[in-house]
């Protein structure tokens, strides 16, 4: 990189962190952040734990918001002086490193960008996501079973808790259906974007002719609720039912009954939870997904009706096909919504799937 290239990406850079500083609206978070503080000073702090919570994750988000920003801010600094210092001695070691500092200042840069597009209603909470393979019996639910591990991969990397709400195991192979929980700050911001049907094309390793064959799976992605979202719902439109656990090879199962399904009669929406060695704990997580699946339909209804009014052809079904992954005849992961693509069809089974939700985020506000 020349050093009239360095001064204009200094100059990107530094115009990127004030648009930043604009849309961040510092003095007032730094303002939430100061009255946060005071309430967890109060004595009576804490006679309400789940409010307290509440405060306690509110007040870190903003300072690690608050806080990477002067972190960037500094950085910023120290990047400008070393490019003076550059300049005046002419020194090609020094500029080297400026190089590499300024490259990896970018990259950070971008992520944290990210991390301020995430700021719909509840994309800070965490994540409910749905994998069910679509027709093709094994075949289907071998890819169910690669999409799980791929997930439950990236959010590992992520830095998330993923849990298994629900498996129902393939009968010869793979999954069924299963239900993971990604416990972690934007957890349901990254993976709304997820949200769709997911396309294997292939050579079966399970046709004795080695054909190709394509399965499909719907990934579907909820926010986890807490306990202040009204949604209504009557206890006789609700069908329970209790059967014992199963679970992935060498994972405990419960001799009880302990797994609950619950089934709402008026939309046929149904939810089960096994994770929990108790049945009124597998309940009450039910009923967490169910009030989510109930306000997920809520919105997407209204987003429809929206949309209808303003005269869009926009297709808001969570059946959608967002993405393909082709292993043969050639390797190629591509997402339709965006022409994100990428060659490198391993990495991408193994939780590597940043490029395309980073893609799909940039692409809503675009």
């Amino acid at each position: 990189m020349e050093l009239s290239e360095i001064r204009s990406e200094l100059e990107n850079t530094a115009k990127r962190l004030a648009d930043f500083r604009g849309s961040l609206e510092l003095e007032n978070k730094e303002t939430r952040i100061a009255e946060l503080d005071e309430k967890m000073l109060d004595p009576d702090f804490w006679n309400d734990q789940q409010e307290a919570q509440k405060i306690i994750n509110e007040s870190n988000s903003l300072k690690e918001m608050v806080n990477v920003y002067h972190d960037l801010s500094s950085t910023q600094e120290n990047l400008e002086l070393t490019y003076e210092l550059v300049k005046e001695e002419d020194d090609s070691e020094l500029e080297g490193e400026l190089e590499k500092e300024l490259t990896d200042f970018v990259t950070r840069l971008n992520e944290y960008e990210l991390q301020l597009l995430l700021n719909g209603p509840y994309d800070a909470n965490n994540a409910i996501l749905e994998l069910h393979p679509g027709a093709g019996g094994t075949e289907s639910q071998d890819w169910c079973s690669m999409l799980l591990r791929m997930y439950t991969r990236w959010g590992e990397k992520k830095g998330f808790k993923v849990e298994t709400l629900d498996y129902l195991p393939g009968e010869e192979a793979g999954v069924k259906s299963v239900t993971l929980l990604f416990k972690g700050h934007n957890a349901y911001g990254y993976l709304k974007a997820e949200k769709g049907i997911h396309r294997l094309v292939r050579i079966s390793p399970f046709d004795a002719a080695g054909r190709r064959h394509t399965s499909f799976v719907s990934c579907d992605v909820m926010p986890e609720l807490d306990d202040n979202i009204e949604i209504d719902i009557r206890p006789e439109d609700l069908r329970v039912d209790t059967y014992r656990a199963s679970g992935a090879g060498g994972q405990h199962i419960n001799k009880t009954s302990s797994a609950v399904r619950i089934t709402h009669i008026p939309t046929g929406i149904v939810v089960a939870c096994q994770s929990q060695r108790s049945q009124f704990q597998n309940r009450d997580q039910a009923m967490k997904m169910l009030k989510a699946k109930l306000y997920q339909k809520e919105v997407e209804e209204k987003e429809k009706a929206m949309a209808e009014i303003r005269g869009e052809q926009k297709d808001i079904a969570w059946g959608s096909q967002i993405r393909s992954y082709v292993f043969h005849p050639y390797s190629m992961v591509k997402d339709h919504r965006t022409n994100t693509e990428t060659g490198n069809t391993q990495a991408v089974m193994d939780g590597e799937i940043d490029m395309f939700i980073d893609a799909y985020l940039r692409s809503r506000i675009s």
